[in-house]
């Protein structure tokens, strides 16, 4: 008990656990995606943006009430487009395919927060980063090879759905890296800021379309806007102010092993073996990498 307290006093371990948490729910996602009875009246090609848009509104209405200090910075910039990008990419990849491989393929992530982080700013990642990145890209590797074993067909919205989930990823990574860089503003914030961009942006195109929902797709957006998307990225950007940004994100693979059990368990959507093989070599480099080898992270200044 001594030694457990001792580690939640630690900033290092604080800022861990609530990567944890706010990877568990993000993992509701396809809950609420994957809710058939729900959005099924949706046409398939509109959804993905449909469900970006609803998701974006309620998360930003309860993120607003808790912003304290609005400021500008250039680089929220570009921040808000991979924001954009990576919502509306991820949500379209889910509907078109299954959860497990959208998830899965936005997870490649980890192997581009190394790059952008480098590239962009020159930060360094040590060799205990490294390791845990190989077993991500070998886990990611099996699924994607497995997926296209039968080579390309651009008439399956499920192709379109595995691209899509790859440009997730680089997106996702994008936000990571700048998210460290700007967590000296207010959290609520630059969360919130994020969320609006979608809905400014993406509001021209939903009246156009014309597509409304009813009072039930009202409640079960409010859920997945409050819970699965505004609360957790405020519990991320505090979790980047005491770990990096690439620690966070190989820390955030449990969301991508837990979401397909909780797919199933709700909608009976089975993965395929390949999805559990890869996600299992992921679990065991994550694990190596957080009882063998140790490393302190603090929030940069931009």
């Amino acid at each position: 008990m001594v030694i457990g307290s001792s580690l939640l006093r630690h900033p290092r371990w604080q800022g861990r656990l609530l990567v944890v948490l706010a990877a568990l729910m993000w993992s509701t996602s396809g809950l609420f995606v994957k809710a058939a009875p729900v959005f099924a009246v949706w046409p398939e090609n509109t959804r993905g943006i449909l469900l970006a848009f609803w998701r974006a509104v309620f998360a930003s209405a309860v993120l607003i009430p808790l912003i304290r200090r609005p400021q500008w910075h250039r680089e929220l910039v570009p921040l808000g487009v991979a924001f954009l990008t990576m919502n509306i990419c991820y949500l379209s990849a889910m509907v078109l395919g299954t959860a497990a491989n959208a998830i899965w393929l936005q997870y490649t992530a980890p192997a581009w927060v190394f790059i952008f982080a480098g590239l962009l700013f020159g930060e360094r990642p040590v060799r205990a980063d490294l390791f845990a990145l190989a077993f991500a890209v070998l886990g990611v590797g099996l699924i994607l090879l497995c997926e296209f074993a039968g080579g390309w067909d651009w008439s399956k919205g499920s192709q379109w759905g595995t691209l899509l989930g790859v440009a997730s990823g680089l997106a996702y990574a994008l936000v990571l890296v700048y998210m460290r860089r700007l967590c000296h503003l207010d959290a609520a914030w630059l969360v919130a800021l994020n969320h609006l961009l979608v809905v400014v942006c993406l509001l021209p195109v939903v009246v156009l379309w014309g597509i409304y929902p009813n009072m039930l797709q009202v409640v079960v957006s409010a859920a997945f806007g409050a819970f699965q998307m505004g609360i957790p990225y405020l519990v991320i950007f505090y979790a980047l102010t005491r770990v990096p940004s690439q620690e966070a994100v190989l820390i955030g693979l449990i969301e991508p092993v837990v979401m397909p059990l909780w797919v199933y368990l709700a909608w009976g959507e089975v993965p395929a073996w390949w999805t559990l093989a890869g996600g299992a070599i992921i679990l065991v480099g994550l694990v190596l990498r957080y009882t063998l080898f140790e490393r302190q992270g603090s929030c940069q200044q931009a």
